[in-house]
């Protein structure tokens, strides 16, 4: 899904997702039915999928995620409908007939285990929440027979060239605006891929690197990031992600590494983040003395980051401090509480644990 946002087609995906939809026979070719399954994955579960993402993986205004993400969202469904498909219209030919709504199921279910990793790949959403939005991503096209037969009025128009011409005069750079979300992303990445030639360019392998970051590619991420770091050892940013990918993935030492070269080398990194993440790492290694320092060290500069509060109650608690544990844990509810609109759901999770860890 990585490679088909670098340098997927959006029309040679829907060309793919037609012709196997003709291999399986269901549609008679050349009839308006031929084209249903491009239709639908166009008009109804690209549009559905991304109004379920914005809702769930809370992606921004559903405005800004279709202009950002549409023609990316179809170049992946129509390629892994294709993919799931063209088994199928294969085995049609051989398998008996009685077989072939199993083997139906099998691609629609493989069609849905695509949509998985392209959610999760192009939102950068967890796996959970990939999950919910792919489960959910089939309930708008039940509305689908409510509104076909408009649509099917309005679709014979289109056979008309001089109808064809006016609409596109008059909605050619909406249409192509469409498509400016994934041309814009391949062209950063090629330009980034190009600058990466460069041999003393760190940047550009710090930008690659984030850029496999936000799509849940640690792996890539990590040695972006690391051939980074080998051409400037003083790549502060690539050192702060190395450790914080250390830490998501368990391996605490290279974390406190990372974080201990961060520190030494700019104290106040990242809005002073840096000292978050190096007391987190620190309380989960069971230095609770240090966790303290670093978190108290933190939470003095920023006061109302509801994360900050939440860790620095953590090391509080474990150090037998149970007064002042509760005390962070309701700064941080309030914290949460009083964030700006467009932050309140990046800290509500961190307001949810703190109730709890009171409530404990």
């Amino acid at each position: 899904m990585g490679e088909l946002l670098d340098r997927g087609s959006a029309l040679f995906a829907l060309l793919a997702a037609l012709a196997a939809s003709w291999a399986l026979d269901l549609w008679a070719p050349f009839h308006l039915g031929a084209f249903l399954p491009v239709i639908l994955l166009a008009l109804a579960y690209a549009p559905g999928t991304l109004l379920v993402g914005a809702l769930i993986g809370r992606l921004g205004s559903v405005g800004t995620v279709f202009q950002r993400d549409y023609s990316a969202l179809v170049t992946c469904a129509a390629t892994a409908w294709a993919a799931a498909i063209l088994p199928l219209s294969a085995a049609a030919w051989v398998v008996p007939g009685e077989f072939l709504p199993w083997l139906g199921l099998a691609a629609l279910l493989y069609f849905f285990f695509l949509m998985f990793f392209a959610v999760r790949t192009l939102f950068g959403v967890s796996s959970g929440a990939a999950v919910g939005i792919v489960a959910l991503s089939w309930i708008p096209l039940l509305a689908v027979p409510f509104v076909w037969g408009p649509i099917r009025y309005l679709l014979g128009w289109l056979t008309s060239p001089f109808l064809l011409l006016y609409a596109w005069y008059f909605l050619g750079g909406e249409l192509s605006s469409l498509g400016s979300g994934l041309r814009n992303k391949q062209s950063f990445s090629r330009m980034l891929h190009a600058a990466a030639v460069n041999p003393h360019d760190g940047d550009a392998q710090y930008q690659l690197g984030l850029i496999h970051q936000q799509r849940r590619q640690t792996t890539e991420a990590a040695q972006r990031f690391r051939n980074a770091v080998a051409i400037d050892p003083e790549a502060t940013d690539a050192h702060f992600q190395l450790g914080r990918i250390a830490r998501a993935q368990g391996r605490l030492d290279e974390a406190l590494r990372e974080f201990q070269t961060v520190v030494r080398q700019d104290d106040k990194h990242n809005l002073s983040e840096i000292h978050r993440e190096l007391g987190a790492a620190y309380l989960e290694a069971g230095d609770t003395a240090a966790a303290r320092r670093e978190l108290a060290l933190y939470t003095q500069r920023r006061e109302y980051d509801p994360e900050g509060l939440y860790w620095y109650g953590q090391a509080l608690a474990k150090s037998g401090d149970l007064a002042a544990a509760r005390e962070m844990y309701r700064q941080a509810v309030d914290a949460a509480r009083t964030a700006p609109r467009y932050r309140r759901s990046i800290v509500a999770p961190w307001s949810r644990l703190a109730q709890k860890a009171s409530r404990e």
